[in-house]
């Protein structure tokens, strides 16, 4: 996502300095302009080349914090069948524990291949639609002046982030639910793979059922990813106006470890119900939330308290601070890649 960096300009013109420090102050513009149409011209790829970049970035950070994802997920759907002895004794050290004993450590990546079958397409959708709608907000009427205020910028950034989440997991909203099932399963094989589980769940819960939860993914996929684009930007701008030259890989990684936190603070109780949402009836299991989507919040609060609502919520950090770090490095470091491939081609 190359933004532009804001270097505020002062003039300090008084008395009879007037007329050199306007010069300078008009060169100095002239100097920072020629420099963003440089960089500008570093990091304008293809479509496929964008494509590309998005959706490796996307496969390589869910490989890499994988075991984290699925401790995630376990803790998140624990309440569904659990009683309060169990839920009482749950912890990320006991889990990670029964997993290697019962399952085998190659159990931490249990559903990764259908992870990555989502996330190519997800990821590639999601950054290249982020891309489009942020040039179409900024060709809208009132948008000519945008680099000049932040708050503007920000609002940009956090519509066009919404929209390309939104975007992108209404379009491979089926492979987050097979992943999510697969990674669910502990010693009950129901599913055993990608293919077999689209086939049983259209089978035994009819297409539709392909699209459980789906609403409550989008209520929180929006914000989510406008939270998160929205941050990392903002952040990265203000990093980059003050230390420009500072490792773009560094700035990346930071940037978008904080703008993870942020967002999945923000709205993990709702990535929780879609969770649970989209485990209802799977292999056989008799439904536990009969209700839409706030008479499960509201079950959830009754029988496990606020703190169940956040359920998973250490594992998440655990994953999101090197997860979406490494997919924004990762994105970044491409389209600078590529778009020097494309330059020598």
């Amino acid at each position: 996502m190359q933004t532009e960096a804001r270097v505020g300009v002062v003039n300090s013109s008084h008395g009879g300095g007037g007329t050199n420090g306007g010069v300078e102050t008009t060169s100095l513009k002239f100097k920072q302009q020629q420099q963003e149409l440089l960089q500008a011209q570093k990091t304008q790829i293809g479509t496929v080349s964008q494509l590309l970049a998005g959706g490796v970035a996307g496969a390589l950070s869910k490989t890499c914090t994988a075991p984290l994802a699925r401790l995630t997920i376990l803790f998140q759907v624990q309440g569904m069948h659990s009683d309060a002895a169990t839920l009482r004794k749950a912890s990320i050290w006991r889990e990670a524990s029964r997993i290697v004993g019962e399952e085998g450590f190659r159990a931490f990546w249990k559903g990764n291949l259908v992870t990555i079958a989502h996330r190519l397409p997800y990821s590639s959708l999601n950054f290249y639609a982020y891309e489009q709608y942020k040039k179409l907000l900024y060709m809208l009427p009132g948008s000519e002046n945008h680099g000049k205020s932040m708050s503007a910028d920000i609002c940009i950034h956090f519509v066009a982030g919404g929209l390309a989440g939104i975007t992108a997991a209404s379009a491979t909203y089926p492979l987050d639910l097979v992943r999510t099932r697969l990674a669910a399963q502990t010693n009950d094989t129901y599913y055993r793979g990608i293919w077999h589980a689209l086939r049983t769940i259209c089978k035994d819960e009819g297409v539709l059922g392909l699209y459980k939860g789906l609403g409550t993914t989008l209520l929180g996929v929006g914000p989510s990813i406008a939270i998160s684009f929205s941050v990392y930007e903002s952040l990265r701008s203000f990093w980059q106006s003050r230390r420009p030259h500072d490792s773009t890989v560094l700035v990346s990684l930071t940037c978008g470890s904080l703008s993870g936190i942020a967002s999945s603070t923000a709205i993990f109780p709702l990535d929780l119900i879609r969770r649970r949402k989209q485990l209802e009836g799977a292999g056989g299991l008799a439904r536990v939330y009969k209700t839409g989507l706030f008479g499960t919040f509201k079950h959830i609060f009754q029988t496990e308290g606020f703190r169940g609502l956040y359920r998973g919520i250490l594992p998440e950090y655990y994953k999101v601070v090197p997860g979406v770090g490494i997919c924004f490095m990762t994105y970044e470091t491409l389209k600078t890649l590529l778009a020097d491939v494309t330059t020598k081609l």
